[in-house]
């Protein structure tokens, strides 16, 4: 309990939060490293999952490539590549790393989405006279968007988590709390940076969970909820009249 206080205590220190290595500064700088490396991501694990999910083939390939982005070690990757002379002890090199362990759940959840479109629904939207096109973007893409959205939210909590190591190879990130805390025997400080990364990641956790059930068709969106009570509002009070 003591070494509890003593964490609430740095974290209420108004001068812990500012500064070259203040809470906020290498909170920033954590949150776009996230995002930098998510973006990678994304934009070669919903491109190819996308692609192979519509054309209904390459579930070997995505297999294959999801588990060797998972079984890469992330720290191992982040040593490799700072030992790069281009890249060097560098954000470049903690960005890349993370990307490659954040392009498992999002491929993988963009080709199960995309393949497991209904395919009566797809031949009902061909028998409409959509296009193809019309087809990706107006069916099978709306209908998939719950799964990406999941990889996209399981993809950002894992970046989030594992970019605080990117401090060992001189990225700034709330991991710098627990590194110098570490080299100078400031529990205190570790414990701050801890609950720091811990409550950040469940109100990320909580904004995308919400993103997700908002893209989710049927009951789980909440907006359809609002929606169809204030539908059945009228028809009960008109059901209440003598």
């Amino acid at each position: 309990m003591g070494l509890f206080r003593s964490a609430l205590d740095y974290l209420g220190a108004a001068g812990h939060w500012t500064g070259y290595d203040g809470i906020l500064p290498l909170t920033l700088s954590h949150l776009k490293i996230t995002l930098i490396a998510v973006l990678l991501a994304a934009a070669v694990g919903l491109t190819l999952g996308i692609a192979l999910g519509h054309a209904r083939r390459g579930g070997a390939v995505v297999t294959v490539l999801a588990n060797l982005t998972r079984a890469v070690p992330v720290l191992g990757l982040l040593a490799l590549l700072a030992t790069n002379g281009s890249l060097g002890v560098t954000a470049t090199s903690a960005i890349l790393a993370l990307a490659v362990f954040a392009i498992a759940p999002i491929l993988t959840n963009a080709y199960t989405g995309m393949s497991t479109v209904d395919p009566e629904t797809l031949e009902a939207a061909s028998g409409l006279g959509m296009s193809g096109r019309q087809v990706l973007l107006g069916v099978e893409l709306p209908l998939a968007l719950p799964l990406l959205a999941a990889g996209l939210r399981t993809a950002v909590l894992q970046v989030f988590a594992t970019a605080t190591i990117a401090s060992f190879v001189g990225a700034s990130t709330l991991g710098n709390l627990i590194a110098d805390g570490q080299a100078t025997s400031s529990y205190d400080q570790v414990l701050a940076g801890a609950i720091c990364i811990a409550v950040i990641a469940v109100i990320l956790d909580l904004l995308l969970g919400a993103v997700q059930a908002l893209v989710t068709p049927g009951t789980a969106n909440p907006l359809r909820r609002v929606a169809d009570r204030r539908a059945a509002e009228p028809a009960e009070a008109t059901a209440k009249l003598p």
